[in-house]
């Protein structure tokens, strides 16, 4: 089978509105002859390139066939970072506005990474891509490491304990998880302003 047809086959089975990247298809056949086919593939309509590197197969809209749904901005970020082995999390106030401890959402989606500033548009979308140090992307992929982004940016003087324990609801954890994340957080020297809240959240998960 050519290397045309192993891209097409594997494409296929691609989700269409959701990026990937072209690495993806490299075991198929050398880099140079891949990258024709997507070449092609682009020009005939079939994927579109969301980035470099990344691409999207369109996805028609059921209310309006003609148009396309790409790929999100944000998923591109995404498939950016994981491609690159570069962490990513959302930013403090994104995090603390999904947490419900930040009322006011914030104008444009904004994460920090490990890896170089960049910014991701795909039509009318914008994300940025912000560089960070490493303290500030503690557990970047697990639930204590949105806590954790959210708490650094809220205050606790104006943070309820009933606020805080909401915030933990959102994570979707079971109490001996939530536990554990409050002995973390505690653990944790840039959230010592949280101690006590931290402290009385846990009392009530044990009373």
């Amino acid at each position: 089978m050519s290397v045309a047809e192993l891209v097409n086959n594997k494409l296929a089975r691609m989700k269409r509105g959701a990026p990937f990247s072209i690495e993806r298809f490299y075991t198929l056949g050398s880099v140079s002859a891949v990258q024709k086919k997507m070449s092609r593939l682009v020009k005939e309509g079939k994927v579109v390139r969301v980035a470099k590197g990344i691409y999207s197969r369109p996805k028609p809209l059921i209310i309006s066939p003609t148009m396309n749904i790409v790929a999100k901005a944000e998923d591109v970020a995404r498939v950016w970072a994981e491609t690159n082995n570069y962490k990513l999390s959302y930013q403090g106030m994104e995090a603390a506005y999904r947490l419900g401890l930040q009322t006011q959402a914030p104008m444009k989606s904004v994460f920090w990474t490990s890896g170089p500033t960049r910014t991701f548009r795909v039509g009318n979308q914008e994300v940025q891509v912000k560089h960070a140090a490493n303290s500030k992307l503690v557990w970047y992929d697990k639930p204590e490491g949105e806590l954790f982004r959210g708490l650094m940016f809220a205050a606790p003087e104006h943070t309820t304990v009933s606020e805080l324990s909401a915030a933990m609801k959102r994570l979707n954890l079971s109490k001996e998880q939530n536990l554990k994340v409050i002995s973390k957080l505690l653990m944790n020297k840039n959230l010592s302003m949280w101690s006590n809240k931290l402290l009385e959240l846990r009392k009530t998960l044990l009373s």
